[in-house]
């Protein structure tokens, strides 16, 4: 009986990655490099001649790419440069940097700072170690052979078919009580152990399977290191999957190009991350508050205003207005014109909404419906993707629910100059930011205007479109701050990047937040979610247990296929708007962290592991999160309204009721339906501020410090006019706090904690508070 698909959705048209082509039968295995001969010496690392189990010869280099950072390469060619480098180099090694080169016995010593390369050319092998204490962080690993004498793992080399080279790639062992974490926006366990991914962006509809929009080729260990390999390509990594004591890595692309980056914690490994691809750019101030979407469905300016209204009526804190797909004509996206009928004096709206204190962000991409006469132009000037005949290339884009579209060839400066003339009028009327969905589109066997294939753009496409809007903003506005669904390596520089089209379920909420967690590991600070879920409509308790979660991200969107205002889930609107006020409340803490998320690429929202290196619980928690160091959430994610959070060392105070529990400890919390599970740091000093509908211009005008538990301690406060000291110390009733900075700080109050008496006197910068 012939084969027949199962009878579920599939796409019509997707954009998915080419497969590495399949060996015949008797055709040899992975080429392995066996032994090396060291070819030059140079002030940052050695280059080998590098024989493989075939007789060829390739070249290896072995260098040191910064402090704390060793790079290494494979090619035939020595001067090989990853594909994606035709159009935007992803990493930026310091090649200035001087390493400690020791050549002895057929082994050679990379000291790069913090990480030492220990290279053996015969047999060929690399140790990374921990420079000072000699500690193993890896080592790559031979091939494995099983009892049919066929190569079950791919080790440092090369494979070829049909005489032609088809992928690149490197070994590493897998101890067995290892975690990984990392490679961008990954919806499934925050534990890497088990998965393949293969780094490709998708439309993934939703955030519960295992295809990602946002893909990074990073990861970081438990063990105090982590990985970078820099291609374009739809690399392949294999986290154990095939076999427990490996990760393997698959590049198909012209060379295998790769760093290891020292730790020992993930925080510095993320900023040698920075180092070697760029620092995250923190969003403006007024992003921070909440926005509220139009959804996806049509809409009016009538509707729009009488929305605004309604916001500040009920007094919902809300800075930004989004509107989705129909502010432009309906079957004519992404034209980037606003649709004459519906909204007939945008001028007249945006100034209304302008004086009310609203931000406005509009939706777009960058395919061109065959309905617009954008598409004419662009086609007819050469400004989109094309097939091999050299006619446009036509997708269906929108799977089959809208018309097909042709896609901006971004690798032509002309297009994205011209691109970049639709949207200069839109900022300039007043829009402040763009919301760039898809992206995730470009066919493997399109062509570019560069000569690049779509297989060697479809990934770094992402990060092409980003760069051409954000180019515009921060022309007009003086910021750079996109909206993005897609990315790829270095995306940190798009702020920010929200989580796709999720379900409406507590499943998907919960996974939702593993892909947010993932993404901070892998260096992008400043993430959101669609607040409600996306598709469908959630029920009255999933969106009061969303816009909890959301109130206490890093960034807060309201948005779905159906409407996401508050009122219009009336037996919870009230709670909805306490969460929004706290999160108001939080405002300069969050912002701190925002700031300083910018300088150290550390995430807001981050895994347990991150402020608690070295517990091995903590590095498999899942579903919680620390918010800045000093806030514990873990979301409700189960229609249950029940859950175990996992408490690492120290002593936390619950926000609701003080209660006091020490860690490292696992509870099990059944939350009122007005309280997400909260806890803070006891010790902690939180910057806060009054509540207001929005976010003022300029510094906090009055601060308010909240200890837990009024004991000694100290913070910084980050804000646009710089950095504030603030010092505790508690003797016996007395409290006293000392600030050195701009921060306009008045008044002190207590979480009061079980078992901590609240000081009795507070002193502020030499006064006696009332």
């Amino acid at each position: 009986m012939p084969f027949r698909p199962p009878l579920v959705a599939h796409e019509y048209f997707s954009a998915d990655p080419p497969e590495l082509p399949r060996r015949r039968h008797g055709e040899g295995g992975p080429q392995e490099i066996t032994h090396a001969e060291l070819m030059a010496t140079d002030p940052n690392g050695v280059s080998v001649k590098a024989h493989a189990t075939s007789g060829d010869l390739l070249t290896a280099q072995v260098t040191a790419a910064g402090e704390g950072i060793i790079r290494v390469r494979l090619a035939t060619d020595p001067a090989a440069r990853t594909r994606s480098a035709r159009v935007l180099p992803l990493t930026h090694p310091d090649l200035g940097y001087s390493a400690d080169v020791q050549v002895a016995d057929g082994v050679i010593r990379i000291v790069a700072g913090s990480i030492t390369a220990e290279v053996r050319l015969e047999p060929w092998g690399i140790r990374f170690l921990e420079t000072g204490t000699g500690r193993l962080l890896t080592r790559t690993a031979p091939g494995v052979v099983d009892i049919s004498g066929r190569m079950r793992t791919a080790p440092f080399g090369l494979s070829t078919v049909d005489g032609s080279v088809v992928a690149y790639h490197e070994t590493f062992v897998l101890p067995a009580d290892e975690v990984l974490a990392g490679t961008g926006e990954r919806f499934l366990p925050l534990n890497l152990r088990g998965q393949r991914p293969v780094i490709w962006n998708f439309d993934a509809f939703g955030s519960e399977g295992d295809r990602a929009y946002k893909n990074v080729p990073f990861y970081q260990s438990s063990r105090g290191y982590g990985v970078v390999v820099d291609s374009g390509m739809p690399i392949e990594f294999d986290f154990g999957a095939s076999t427990q004591s490996v990760v393997q890595i698959v590049v198909p692309d012209d060379l295998i190009d790769y760093y290891v980056l020292a730790g020992p914690t993930p925080g510095e490994v993320l900023t040698r991350y920075d180092r070697l691809t760029c620092r995250p750019v923190t969003p403006p101030k007024w992003a921070f508050g909440s926005w509220i979407s139009s959804g996806f469905f049509v809409d009016t300016q009538e509707h729009v205003l009488r929305r605004a209204r309604t916001i500040r009526e009920h007094g919902i804190p809300c800075d930004v207005l989004h509107l989705d797909t129909y502010w432009q004509p309906d079957g004519k996206w992404s034209e980037l014109r606003w649709d004459p009928v519906t909204f007939p004096d945008p001028d007249a709206m945006l100034a209304e909404l302008t004086e009310q204190g609203f931000k406005v962000c509009l939706w777009m991409n960058s395919y061109l419906s065959v309905n617009s006469d954008r598409f004419t132009e662009a086609a007819e000037k050469g400004y989109l993707l094309k097939r091999q005949d050299g006619s446009a290339y036509v997708a269906d884009s929108w799977h089959g629910s809208f018309p097909e579209c042709g896609i901006v060839d971004f690798t032509n400066p002309d297009a994205t100059s011209w691109f970049q003339d639709l949207l200069r009028p839109l900022a300039r009327q007043g829009v402040q930011v763009f919301k760039t969905d898809f992206a995730e589109g470009v066919p493997a066997d399109a062509v570019a205007y560069n000569g690049m294939s779509g297989a060697e753009l479809h990934n770094v496409y992402a990060l092409l479109f980003n760069d051409a809007v954000s180019a515009v903003t921060r022309e007009v506005h003086g910021h750079s701050m996109i909206w993005g669904r897609s990315s790829y390596l270095g995306g940190q520089r798009h702020a920010a990047q929200w989580g796709g089209d999720t379900m409406c379920s507590y499943p998907a909420l919960a996974s939702s937040m593993n892909g947010g967690l993932a993404h901070g590991l892998s260096g992008v600070p400043f993430w959101s979610h669609d607040t409600g879920g996306f598709s469908g409509t959630p029920t009255d308790d999933l969106f009061l247990r969303w816009a909890q979660f959301g109130a206490l991200s890093p960034l807060l969107r309201f948005h779905g296929t159906t409407t996401r205002e508050p009122w219009r889930f009336p037996a919870v609107e009230a709670q909805v708007i306490d969460a929004l006020k706290l999160r108001y409340r939080l405002l300069p803490y969050l912002y701190s962290q925002a700031l300083l998320a910018g300088e150290t690429g550390e995430p807001i929202m981050r895994a347990l592991m991150v402020d608690s290196p070295e517990d091995p619980l903590a590095w498999r928690a899942e579903h919680e999160y620390r918010l800045g160091p000093d806030l514990l959430v873990a979301p409700v994610i189960s229609e249950e309204q029940e859950r175990h959070v996992y408490l690492p060392a120290g002593e936390w105070a619950g926000w609701w009721n003080g209660e006091l529990v020490t860690g490292p400890t696992s509870i099990h919390v059944s939350p009122a339906p007005d309280q997400i599970p909260l806890y803070a740091r006891v010790g902690a000093l939180l910057p806060t501020t009054a509540t207001a509908e929005s976010i003022p211009d300029g510094p906090w005008k009055s601060i308010t410090i909240v200890s837990v538990g009024g004991l000694s301690g100290t913070t910084e406060i980050r804000d646009d006019d710089g950095v504030t000291s603030v010092t505790a110390v508690r003797e016996d009733a007395t409290f006293t706090v000392t600030t050195s900075g701009p921060a306009r700080i008045d008044r002190v109050e207590f979480v009061q904690v079980a078992g901590y008496a609240v000081p009795g006197v507070v002193v502020l910068n030499g006064t006696v508070q009332e």
